[in-house]
């Protein structure tokens, strides 16, 4: 009888254990299903907001576009403007203008041509200032960075020095006229006075021992042909500082070099004075001024551009 009875009660039992548990998976199974749901809405909610901000991308970049190009129109308006109140400024005021940048342009060229063909650097300066003060009193703004060129050139023309090949003809000069107080004749001897045998001294009285190989001229004629060649060589010189011929000048102060030897004997005043021939083979030439003729330039292409004065 108790089996009997016990039967049906865990019988029962076990049923409503089934369904407690078939209910649990069932709420588990509902509850994962409605979170696959909330996030499936919330990953569409992303997309529709990145399709939102692509469209306000591509308006911003629209209007950014129109922005450009609007601008763009105002500074061509604004250029045109300012061209129609140039040419509204007046033909006498532009006139004036005009001859003013003539005078100015060719101060420069004048001041240029002095310091590289004449070496004027005193007149070269002049010249850059008259072309100062006459830029200065043009008005027109378009010219404010010409006149800053203007002051740097004519700043680095204040710290050049003296033109090199003024130096270096001045020093030719000197060298030249030191070779004539060069002795002719070499340093005496030692005389009956300074000792040795009684034939020595009566031998180097009569006797004028010289080496063999030397290559000094004694004749006259020979000596004075070779003077004259010096001084040939020395006028080659000049010619070529004058030229600004750094080649033909060291040239012409080597073959110099070579003849000195040859016309004096040897002596430490004769080594003295080809040493300062090799010193001046070292002297530049040219002005080592690489902004000259800058301000000029500018002004030309200023000149020439279109909307310049002329």
């Amino acid at each position: 009888m108790l089996l009997l009875l016990l039967v049906p009660v865990v019988a029962w039992l076990g049923w409503t254990s089934w369904q407690a548990q078939s209910a649990e998976r069932r709420a588990s199974v509902a509850d994962q299903l409605q979170r696959v749901t909330a996030l499936e809405d919330r990953m569409a909610a992303v997309r529709r907001n990145q399709q939102a901000q692509g469209k306000r991308l591509q308006q911003a970049e629209a209007t950014n576009r129109v922005l450009r190009d609007e601008l763009l129109g105002i500074g061509q308006r604004a250029a045109l403007l300012e061209e129609s109140v140039q040419r509204l400024a007046g033909p006498a005021e532009g006139g004036a203008q005009a001859l003013r940048l003539d005078d100015i342009e060719l101060l420069l060229a004048q001041g240029q041509q002095r310091l590289m063909l004449a070496a004027d650097l005193e007149g070269a300066r002049r010249a850059y200032a008259l072309a100062a003060r006459l830029l200065d009193a043009v008005t027109d703004p378009g010219y404010l960075d010409i006149r800053q060129v203007l002051v740097q050139e004519r700043a680095a023309l204040d710290a050049l020095g003296d033109d090199p090949r003024v130096v270096a003809l001045a020093r030719l000069d000197a060298v030249a006229a030191q070779l004539d107080a060069l002795p002719v004749q070499p340093a005496p001897r030692a005389t009956a006075g300074d000792g040795g045998s009684w034939w020595e001294r009566l031998a180097g009285r009569v006797v004028d021992v010289r080496r063999s190989d030397a290559r000094q001229a004694v004749a006259p004629a020979e000596r004075a042909a070779g003077i004259a060649t010096l001084r040939l060589e020395l006028a080659l010189a000049r010619t070529a500082a004058e030229r600004r011929d750094a080649g033909g000048w060291r040239a012409a102060l080597a073959r110099s070099e070579a003849w000195l030897p040859r016309l004096w004997p040897e002596t430490p005043a004769l080594r003295a004075r080809m040493a300062d021939v090799q010193a001046l083979g070292a002297l530049p030439l040219a002005v080592a001024l690489p902004t000259l003729g800058s301000t000029l330039e500018q002004l030309r292409l200023r000149r020439g551009a279109p909307g310049g004065a002329r």
